[in-house]
């Protein structure tokens, strides 16, 4: 007989989900309204403004798509590559090679900038790829890329492809409110993310922006958006200005409760105390790991801190690891993707845990479990270390 289900609480230190702010959980169990209801309206209206701060811009365009970062990928590719369209697409990890499938499967040509994994985009190899395909139209990268931890200088590829006369499309699924992003800054002109990272709520949204130049593009498409239900000419019908809205789908409603929340509690804490807190707490998680003897695959000056990809000692299966630790701690991390798979350990400090707490539940929960392993750790040390990168 089926009972209601009530999960097991658990720490999420993964690449995302991460934790959720209760206050979130709570915002979203207000009583749902009508997606058209005027009071609904003026929450729109506010999520849009809260998201222009998050983002650091003024594009109108800037809403929340009603599904996951995945679906924002879509909506920037589907209302900006048309057939045939050149787009550079810089992959240096999983998150670019789906914004190259997305080209293809559009009938647009990709031109594949290759990087190393666990590094950061070359600025140099997005110029020489421009220069040998003067045709191009976009050019795609991943902000903060989870496959691997590497975070990419967008505000110079911004420029490069500017000066190329190409729009650009940029990931910030993970980036968002856990390190510096600016839009307006960088002249990005379509940018989309996620609510599940480092805002702390709910999985299920997709916050994208568009500035005028990119709105000119799929205002003025010769084809079709292929997608009825991503076409922003569509959907700008219920997300535009002023009481009268076009019902275009039925909003998410208590989704978007959670995210007006998390968006409060973000301006409430502030863009670079956020950063900054998540820059203390990875700085201290690293002290720890250092201190076991483990070490990160990207260099530090490309590094994320609110992402962490550390390699696996020697002989440990790395999957029985994971196992032990929710069953034991009911603390969660991440495995490796694509041809990092079984070599690192993806660790997360997002949003709401980021904090002193989890740090210090990831340090020793590791220690315990590799040291039921016949592998060398350096028992002890991890939690000095720790304290001390606190201060």
């Amino acid at each position: 007989m089926y009972q209601s289900f009530n999960p097991t609480t658990r720490t999420l230190m993964g690449p995302g989900p991460s934790d959720v702010n209760p206050r979130i959980l709570s915002a979203m169990g207000k009583p749902t309204i009508g997606h058209l209801d005027p009071e609904f309206i003026r929450l729109m209206d506010e999520l849009k403004g809260l998201l222009q701060f998050a983002f650091r811009t003024r594009n109108e365009l800037t809403i929340p798509i009603s599904a996951p970062g995945s679906a924002g990928m879509e909506t920037c590719f589907v209302n900006l590559v048309s057939p045939g369209d050149k787009v550079v697409v810089c992959q240096n990890g999983v998150f670019g090679s789906r914004m190259a499938d997305n080209v293809r499967r559009l009938g647009g040509e990709a031109v594949i900038v290759e990087q190393e994994w666990g590094r950061a985009v070359d600025p140099e190899a997005l110029q020489k790829a421009l220069k040998a395909n003067p045709g191009a139209k976009i050019v795609a990268f991943v902000h903060a890329e989870t496959s691997t931890g590497a975070r990419s200088d967008a505000r110079q590829l911004c420029e490069i492809a500017r000066q190329s006369d190409c729009l650009t499309i940029v990931d910030c699924v993970t980036s968002l409110a856990g390190c510096d992003v600016d839009i307006d800054g960088w002249g990005a002109d379509a940018v989309y993310s996620g609510t599940q990272k480092c805002l702390s709520c709910a999985p299920g949204l997709s916050p994208v922006s568009f500035n005028e130049r990119a709105v000119e593009v799929f205002k003025n498409r010769q084809t079709p958006v292929s997608s009825w239900f991503l076409d922003l000419n569509l959907v700008m019908g219920y997300w535009g200005e002023g009481q009268t809205r076009a019902y275009h789908h039925t909003a998410p409603v208590n989704a978007l409760y959670g995210l007006h929340e998390a968006l409060l509690i973000l301006s409430e804490e502030g863009l670079e105390a956020s950063w900054q807190r998540h820059t203390s707490n990875h700085l201290a998680l690293r002290a720890g790991l250092e201190a076991l003897g483990m070490s990160f695959i990207v260099p530090e000056p490309e590094r994320l801190t609110q992402l962490n990809a550390v390699t696996i000692p020697e002989g440990v299966d790395e999957a029985a690891v994971r196992k032990q630790l929710l069953q034991q701690f009911n603390l969660e991390i991440g495995a490796g993707l694509g041809s990092l798979a079984g070599k690192v350990w993806r660790i997360g400090l997002m949003g709401y845990a980021s904090n002193p707490k989890n740090v210090m539940l990831c340090v020793n929960a590791l220690e315990a479990v590799l040291s039921q392993y016949n592998v060398h750790i350096n028992r002890g040390e991890a939690t000095a270390a720790v304290l001390a990168a606190y201060g």
